[in-house]
Parts: structure tokens; C-alpha cells; sequence
């Protein structure tokens, strides 16, 4: 997430922060650097103007010129003033009201609309506790109510059945009247998008919004599309009163323009961001985390809690006891874990929120290829239950028999060998010396770039 923004204000903030002491000379060289990484991320203009305007302020003060490292401290500012134009802190999903409390989800066509819908329900349901009913009112697309439908029954949520013969006010209010009779915490509206703004789309939905009196209308926006994100946002907030923001597609936009514009614009807080297309892909805003990541500082709260979250205790406890009893680290073992990381959304998504990133040598964290991982997968899932408790019995005929049944080659299956042999002698070093041992034996996972997995294994 935000690539390309992260490698150049790595680059530029690297410059300055070893410096003894900050002139205004280097102070403006490295405003330019940071501004010109700011312009190409595709952030909006009057944003990027003001926010020079602020580090300017602060770091040609007081502030930087009595620290005791200027470097770090203009860094400081630069991350506070990131997180200000974010809006500061994350800002929560308003639910204090009258059950059902309604939502009501604006945005153009092609957002990601429907599917936030549902990653939204889900969310309710496994945050909050709730139960959740959403409704369809797109009665332009067909399509658009049975994927509804569909997400629904995958997420958990109920499902309100609405038809394009229908009026969509009727859709709502009956929708409301279900939800009030069922006892729904929550009741969930996906409206019908366009392919841009036009006239008669802002008059229906703002005809919903008087019926619906939401206690939240957010608007749903692709981060991909950059400034053109805050443009659309900004003529929503004038169409309706908008009370938040939802970013989706975070994960393929390697600018941040839109996340950094869109608050400093409509003057709303973005409240969630969606990082794939999973259902359980869409997280809390949290400004101070995004900014943390964009400086390459990672976000080591988030990855915590999407550890909690995703990762099997169960397994992860018999694993630990498997150590504890001196039992070896076997391709079970070995399959269980990199199941686990595909749980958490891969390798880049890890790295994407692990400090250090930004000291990283420029396009390192993009050769993080993640279907290296599938490729190891299907090479285990190749084997007997015998040859992966013992896999030194693999000789030259399992070996091709192995290779033919993943579709790979023996010099992969022979890589993925070598690499389960250094995860063993970590993990024997664990249950020796704990963790200090097994950060020394980290070193051996390590690639290129300094990081586990960065560039491969080769071939992978």
C-alpha cells in the first residue's frame, strides 16, 4: 500500500535526518523533495500546499532548533502533520441510536459499493456484536441485489429481498419495517452508483436519505482513483450529508493520494479502509498507523491485532508444545504456517505494516512475491502424510512423483527443502534460548533485501 509515496519520502526524510543541525537551506530542499513525492502520489494540490505550509511553520521554529537530533525531530512533524491532514484519530462508526440503526452507503459505480456492504455486515457482526440486515436499493442492476444476496449468506447477515419491479423508497421503508419486527441492531443500505455524478442520481438518493434519517451516510470511494477520489467525494458531501468516508481498493494503490486528500477536502473523517477483496479485508482508519506506514515505519498495532483475529490459537498452542516436548519441526508444521500468513493476507501484507520498510533499497518490498507461498502449498499438499512427517525419505521417484502432482520442478521442491530445514534449526534454536535465538536464527530467512522472503527463494 502506497509504494511509490513511501520509497520517495524514505528517500527524501533519509537525507535530513542524520543532519547535526537544520537550516532553512535544507529545511526547503527537503520540502521540495517531499513535496514533489506528494504532487506524484497524485495528492490533491490545495492539500499539498497547506501541508508544506505547516511542516514549514513548525520546523523552521522553536520546535526543531532546541532538539537534540533536528533530523528525527523534523521527521516528528512531518508524521504529525500527515496524521492532522487524516484527520488525527480514528474517528468510529456512530450506532447510538433507536434499533434499527440505519446506514445508508453512497457511491459511484465500480467502487466497491456492494462488497463493503458486506465487509461492513461482517465487521458488525465480529466487532461489534451486532446482528446486521442489509437491502439493496440499486434497482438498475439485477446483478447488483444477488450479489448482495449472496455476500449476505457468505457473511452471515440477513438478507432483506428487494426486486427491480420496485420502487427503491419502497425498498427502504419496507426494509426498516422488517428490520424493526426482526430486532436488528443494524440495517445496511447499498444504493445504485453511476458511472459519474449526474443530477437525477443526486435527487434519488437524497429522496432516501429524508426517508431514512440515517445515523450514518458514508460515502464509498476507490483509492485508485486518486484526485479524481476527492473530487467525487467533495460533490457528494454537497448532495448529501455525508458523516464519512470509506476507501476501498487500498491495497492496489501504490499513490495514497486519495487517502490523503479526501479528509482535507470534505472536511469528513474516512472511518474504514478496504485492503483486498476478502470480506474480512476492511479495517478501522487509523491515521497515526497509515501515516506510520507511509514513513516506512510500519504499524505494528494493527498486525497485532489482525494476528489476534486471524490466527489459530489451537494450532499455534500445539505447535508451541510440539517445541516444548523436543518433537521436530515436520511439512505439517511447515504447511500449517504458511496457511496461517496467507490468513493474514500474505507476505506483503505483513511487510506492508513491519517497521523498517522505508530503510528498505528502493522496489525491494515489490518483488515480495506472495505466489511463491501457493507454489510451496501445493508441493506439500503433493505428499503423503508419511513423507511430510518424514520428508528425508524423499528419494529420486517421490520427488518426481511430487513435482508432477504440484506442476512444479525439482529444483522448487529442492529450494522449498533447504528452506524447511533453516525454519527447523530456527526452531530448535527456540526452544534452546527463546526468542533471542530465534531473531539470530531469522538470519538464515532471510533474502536480499534484508527480510524474509524479499526476492524469492529464487525461481519461486
Amino acid at each position: 500500500m502506497f509504494d511509490s509515496l513511501t520509497e520517495r519520502l524514505s528517500g527524501a526524510l533519509r537525507k535530513i535526518s542524520g543532519k547535526a543541525t537544520l537550516t532553512e537551506n535544507n529545511i526547503e530542499e527537503a520540502l521540495r523533495e517531499v513535496r514533489r513525492a506528494l504532487l506524484e502520489a497524485d495528492v490533491a494540490l490545495p492539500v499539498v500546499k497547506d501541508f508544506i505550509d505547516r511542516v514549514k511553520l513548525r520546523a523552521v521554529g522553536q520546535e526543531v532548533s532546541q532538539s537534540l537530533s533536528p533530523g528525527q525531530a523534523f521527521i516528528k512533524i512531518v508524521q504529525a502533520e500527515l496524521e492532522a491532514v487524516m484527520g488525527s484519530a480514528n474517528e468510529e462508526l456512530n450506532l447510538n441510536a433507536q434499533p434499527p440503526a440505519v446506514v445508508l452507503m453512497a457511491g459511484l459505480q465500480g467502487a466497491g459499493k456492494t462488497t463493503t456492504v458486506a465487509k461492513l455486515a461482517r465487521w458488525l457482526k465480529d466487532s461489534r456484536k451486532k446482528s446486521v440486515m442489509v437491502v439493496s436499493a440499486d434497482v438498475y442492476r439485477p446483478a447488483a441485489i444477488k450479489q448482495l444476496e449472496t455476500l449476505a449468506g457468505d457473511v452471515g447477515a440477513k438478507f432483506f429481498a428487494s426486486d427491480v419491479s420496485q420502487k427503491p423508497q419502497d425498498i427502504v421503508q419496507a426494509a426498516v419495517k422488517e428490520a424493526r419486527k426482526s430486532f436488528v441492531d443494524v440495517l445496511l443500505v447499498d444504493t445504485a452508483g453511476r458511472l459519474a455524478v449526474d443530477a437525477e442520481m443526486m435527487t434519488e438518493i437524497g429522496d432516501l436519505h429524508r426517508l431514512l434519517n440515517p445515523i450514518e451516510t458514508l460515502f464509498v470511494v476507490d483509492a485508485m482513483t486518486g484526485q479524481d477520489a476527492a473530487a467525487t467525494a467533495r460533490a457528494f458531501n454537497d448532495a448529501l450529508p455525508l458523516t464519512g468516508v470509506v476507501l476501498t481498493k487500498a491495497d492496489g494503490d501504490a499513490r495514497g493520494g486519495a487517502a490523503l486528500s479526501v479528509r482535507h477536502i470534505t472536511g469528513k473523517p474516512i472511518k474504514f479502509i478496504g485492503m483486498g477483496e476478502k470480506t474480512d479485508a476492511l479495517e478501522p482508519f487509523y491515521p497515526d498507523r497509515i501515516a506510520s506506514r507511509i514513513l516506512g515505519m510500519g504499524d505494528m498495532l494493527s498486525l497485532i491485532e489482525e494476528a489476534e483475529r486471524k490466527v489459530d490459537k489451537d494450532k499455534a498452542a500445539r505447535l508451541a508444545g510440539k517445541f516444548q516436548k523436543g518433537k521436530g519441526f515436520d511439512l505439517e508444521d511447515f504447511r500449517e504456517q504458511l496457511q496461517q500468513m496467507k490468513s493474514m493476507g500474505g507476505m506483503a501484507s505483513i511487510m506492508d505494516k513491519m517497521p523498517g520498510m522505508g530503510a528498505l533499497p528502493p522496489g525491494a518490498a515489490a518483488k515480495v512475491n506472495d505466489g511463491q507461498f501457493g507454489r510451496m502449498e501445493a508441493i506439500i499438499n503433493s505428499m503423503t502424510p508419511r513423507e511430510r512427517r518424514n520428508p528425508d525419505m524423499l528419494n529420486g521417484s517421490r520427488k518426481r512423483r511430487i513435482c508432477q502432482g504440484s506442476g512444479t520442478q525439482i529444483q522448487d521442491l529442492n529450494r522449498l527443502m533447504k528452506q524447511h530445514k533453516q525454519m527447523q534449526k530456527m526452531m530448535k534454536k527456540m526452544k534452546g534460548g527463546g526468542m533471542a535465538n530465534m531473531m539470530r536464527g531469522l538470519g538464515g530467512m532471510r533474502g536480499p533485501g534484508g527480510f524474509p522472503g524479499a526476492g524469492g527463494p529464487p525461481g519461486f
